[in-house]
């Protein structure tokens, strides 16, 4: 029962701190989760990152779950969830109860722009991250600039491929490369 509180409890804690969404949490992610914790390593957080773009929810949220799961079963992907939802629900109600009467303000708009400025450096401090540990290759880079072409391009391509389609065909380049690799016997990661 402790875990279950602990897991509860930690994800209380990031759950109030999301701004900027999943991205944006890596790195405090990685601090209490991976470095912290010991709860996962930065290669399962990024690949709970990786499953949670592809599945419906959050980023973070399903993080949690995955996360949770790791440590205690269902009922422990239940206590990591709900933890990480308490948070912020509490704070939109009091957010959505308050805002209109103070959302003209000027002082509101400016800290707004504040945070969003914060939220961008987070995600790029998450992106180089992620670049470090991801793009390690000629093949990893050459994966990279195709999907970026067909992300950045996109309205320009008579046709949107989905985020979800993305990671899905990058991980079965990922296994392609890495099967090719083992025949030619070089082993390692793509």
């Amino acid at each position: 029962m402790k875990d279950l509180l602990d897991l509860y409890l930690t994800f209380v804690r990031l759950g109030c701190v999301t701004f900027g969404g999943g991205y944006a949490m890596l790195p405090l992610l990685e601090r209490e989760l991976v470095n912290r914790r010991g709860w996962a390593t930065m290669d399962e957080l990024r690949d709970y990152f990786a499953i949670g773009q592809c599945t419906p929810g959050i980023i973070a949220l399903n993080v949690s779950t995955f996360i949770g799961e790791k440590r205690r079963g269902l009922p422990g992907a239940l206590a990591a969830t709900l933890g990480f939802l308490t948070g912020p629900i509490a704070i939109i109600l009091v957010i959505a109860a308050s805002l209109q009467n103070f959302a003209d303000e000027p002082l509101v708009q400016h800290a707004f722009a504040g945070i969003r400025v914060c939220v961008c450096v987070l995600i790029v401090q998450a992106v180089l991250r992620l670049w470090k540990s991801s793009v390690v290759d000629r093949l990893s880079l050459a994966l990279y600039l195709v999907v970026f072409a067909l992300t950045a391009f996109s309205g320009f391509l008579p046709v949107k491929v989905p985020a979800a389609v993305l990671v899905l065909l990058s991980g079965a380049a990922g296994i392609a490369i890495s099967l090719a690799r083992v025949r030619r016997g070089k082993g390692g990661r793509a």
